[in-house]
């Protein structure tokens, strides 16, 4: 699949067979995350594989939005280190590039994933941190859950001409 194929056929996955996610799948993921671009290079992440039934089972008692984990086999948490930040104001943008490069190398793969927000709600911040015992610098900001997908939505064109400018508004 080509990178254009992949953005414009990638659609959030929440419905997930029970078949394990193989570890060099795994890490192929990781490793398209962390080719994100990353302002001064900081590259601030970290990344916690989540798959242990009974750790996925517990993220919706404070994640209403996550009820998939139910049935996904695996999760991957992105998340930012303080320690690893010079530029404070970036840290959630690196993420996020993190986060998206995940969903489409999950995609290319055949397997389906869904971005559940975790930064800025406090709830599912201290959930996480909690859940996870992250150290106090880490810092929990999107959850991906990933599997085997159950059913595959259809893809849809989102292209809105009236939402382009050129130059000026």
């Amino acid at each position: 699949m080509n990178t254009l194929d992949a953005i414009l056929t990638r659609r959030s996955v929440r419905d997930f067979k029970h078949d394990p996610v193989v570890e060099k799948d795994v890490l192929d993921l990781l490793r398209a995350g962390m080719q994100a671009p990353s302002a001064k290079n900081e590259q601030p992440w970290h990344f916690v594989v989540i798959d242990d039934p009974e750790i996925l089972h517990a993220i919706p008692e404070f994640h209403p939005y996550s009820k998939m984990l139910m049935d996904a086999p695996l999760a991957i948490l992105v998340c930012s280190d303080r320690k690893l930040e010079q530029k404070r104001a970036s840290w959630l943008q690196d993420c996020s590039a993190a986060t998206e490069n995940i969903l489409l190398a999950a995609h290319a793969k055949g397997l389906g994933a869904v971005w559940l927000g975790i930064f800025p709600d406090s709830e599912r911040v201290f959930g996480m941190q909690s859940l996870l015992d992250l150290p106090k610098d880490v810092r929990p900001v999107s959850l991906i859950a990933i599997g085997h997908p159950a059913s595959q939505p259809e893809p849809v064109d989102r292209f809105n001409e009236s939402r382009v400018h050129y130059n000026t508004w």
